[in-house]
């Protein structure tokens, strides 16, 4: 089994493996390079196989198992960002994830908790680290889990079920699974590397008004 192969996990551990991944990719840190999106989206396409496939999974126990992993796993983070904080997440040796939090600080600011959780779903890494910081700063209980449950449900149900109508519409998806799982797995990283452009760009702006000022 490999754990980075959305096909492989399936295969091995069917609706559990995605409760496991779910929660371990939304609710602890060191789940950060699993393939959320991926995951569900091939979950989806394999309930959409046909009985005699040699990797069929029922959508009824695949819904389930997404929306429990996603919404225990952020629970779970929230709470050991509440108890634990800073000393988890202000590790100077673990640059990109200082990063990543950095990125999950601003859509907090920049949006407001409820629309910050909501998006973070869909945004690999920042997912994984925006649970236990909205712990860390003090973000109500209440308001917390009010919007991670609307998130998380949104996002599992929409990316899986959005799996299943493709490949219901498609003939013989399982012959196309590698491709389409790689093309999901790119589209996945597109939101990172917008942040990423978006945080440079106020960096760059100081170094050019640095570089005027010195002149």
């Amino acid at each position: 089994m490999n754990l980075l192969d959305p096909h492989s996990l399936l295969a091995s551990l069917g609706a559990l493996g995605v409760f496991l991944v779910l929660f371990a990719e939304t609710g602890l840190l060191v789940g950060f390079f699993l393939p959320g999106d991926s995951l569900l989206f091939t979950a989806g396409l394999l309930c959409a196989t046909a009985s005699t496939s040699a990797v069929h999974l029922s959508l009824t126990t695949v819904l389930p198992a997404a929306v429990a992993g996603a919404l225990m796993g952020a629970q779970t983070g929230f709470w050991i960002g509440g108890t634990v904080g800073p000393r988890l997440l202000d590790r100077p040796d673990r640059p990109k994830l200082g990063q990543t939090i950095e990125r999950a600080r601003h859509a907090l600011d920049r949006y407001g908790t409820g629309r910050a959780l909501v998006l973070a779903r869909f945004i690999p890494l920042v997912r994984t680290v925006m649970n236990p910081l909205a712990g860390t700063v003090g973000v109500p209980t209440r308001t917390f889990t009010v919007w991670q449950v609307l998130g998380g449900t949104v996002w599992t149900v929409g990316v899986t079920v959005a799996g299943y109508l493709l490949g219901s519409s498609v003939p013989n998806i399982d012959h196309y699974l590698l491709p389409i799982v790689a093309g999901i797995v790119v589209l996945s990283l597109v939101p990172v590397l917008l942040e990423i452009r978006r945080a440079r760009r106020p960096s760059a702006a100081r170094s050019r008004s640095t570089d005027g000022t010195r002149t």
